[in-house]
Parts: C-alpha cells; sequence; structure tokens
C-alpha cells in the first residue's frame, strides 16, 4: 500500500522540483539578459530626448509588461510558480529603468550627483539604494531635477511594494480559481467509471 502512494508522491516532488529549477533559470537568465542590455545600451543617444519623455515612455512600457505578466500568471496552470517569474522580470526591468533615467541625466547635467559623475554601476547601486531605502549617502541627488526624480522613484516604488505584489497576489488567486474550475469540468466530463460484471 505505501509503495503505490510513495510513487505519486515521489513523481510530484519531482515535478515540482523540475519547475522550481526551471522558475530558478528562466528568472535568472531574465535578469541577466536585462543587465546586458543596460550594459552595452548607449544612453547618449537618449540625453536628447527631454528625461519626463524619456522617463514615462518607460513606465507606460513598464505597465504594459506588468499587464502582460499578470494576464500571464492569471492564464497559467502553475500561477505561483509563473508569479515568481513574472515578479522577479516586472521588478528587475522597474529598477533599469530608473537606473538607466540617473545615467541619463548625469549625462545631460553632470552635476546632478555628487562625485564625479555616475557609471552604470553607480545609477544600479543608487537605484537600489533608493528601492531599498537604505541610502548610505555616499551617492546624493543634488540637482533639483535629480531629487525630483529620486522623490518619483520613492513614490513609485512605494506602489510598486503595495499595489504591485497585491496584484500578483490577486492573480494568482483567479489563476488557482481557474485551474481549479477547469480541473472540475475536466472531471464532469470524464465517462462513468465502468462497473464489472
Amino acid at each position: 500500500m505505501t509503495g503505490e502512494l510513495e510513487e505519486p508522491l515521489a513523481l510530484r516532488w519531482t515535478v515540482m522540483a523540475r519547475r522550481a529549477t526551471g522558475v530558478v533559470l528562466r528568472s535568472a537568465g531574465s535578469v541577466a539578459l536585462i543587465l546586458v542590455v543596460f550594459a552595452i545600451i548607449p544612453f547618449d543617444v537618449l540625453s536628447d530626448v527631454p528625461l519626463p519623455i524619456s522617463l514615462t515612455v518607460g513606465l507606460v512600457a513598464l505597465l504594459a509588461v506588468a499587464a502582460m505578466q499578470i494576464r500571464s500568471v492569471v492564464l497559467s496552470p502553475y500561477p505561483a510558480i509563473r508569479a515568481v517569474e513574472a515578479l522577479t522580470v516586472t521588478a528587475t526591468l522597474f529598477l533599469f529603468l530608473f537606473a538607466s533615467g540617473y545615467l541619463v541625466l548625469e549625462q545631460a547635467q553632470p552635476d546632478s550627483f555628487t562625485g564625479d559623475g555616475l557609471t552604470r554601476i553607480d545609477a544600479l547601486y543608487f537605484t537600489v539604494t533608493v528601492f531599498a531605502t537604505v541610502g548610505f549617502g555616499d551617492i546624493v541627488a543634488t540637482s533639483p531635477t535629480a531629487r525630483t526624480m529620486v522623490t518619483i522613484q520613492m513614490l513609485l516604488d512605494l506602489l510598486v511594494l503595495g499595489l504591485g505584489i497585491r496584484a500578483f497576489v490577486g492573480a494568482v488567486q483567479r489563476g488557482r480559481e481557474r485551474v481549479s474550475k477547469e480541473g472540475a469540468a475536466r472531471q464532469d466530463d470524464a465517462p462513468p467509471p465502468e462497473v464489472g460484471p
């Protein structure tokens, strides 16, 4: 009797381990791809575009990506697993959007931050310290434009943490409900068990 129960349980653990590995690998791959794009994109091309316009376009694009990610969570057969991937991609894009904005701002207005100018690593580091509310003080926004942008990031950080996570949790719940209903519908459509002679 225990052999019959152990095999399906072992199979389920194997399937779950395979899915978890897939989530980790796809999430790491997505983050790595975003990092590579950030590392090679020529930001000096964007220095001619007014910062409010480029930031607004970036935020609208981020909202579109988040909406697609939320939809994919709802439609996934494994919504919780898909939500981990979706949150990883969305949060990474959010951070890199602001890091890019700080870099473009520094190129357009060189005295916007303390120090000798922001490198790509500095911009990413600064963005993460603002997001994490750590603020070591080694890089400080000094111009009114930079301070405004940091304030916008802080406010959006709160929205991302509050509403963003809530949206993804709601998508997981809706996805689980959908999967449960589809499973119940399949059972209703199944032929009745055969009765022996």
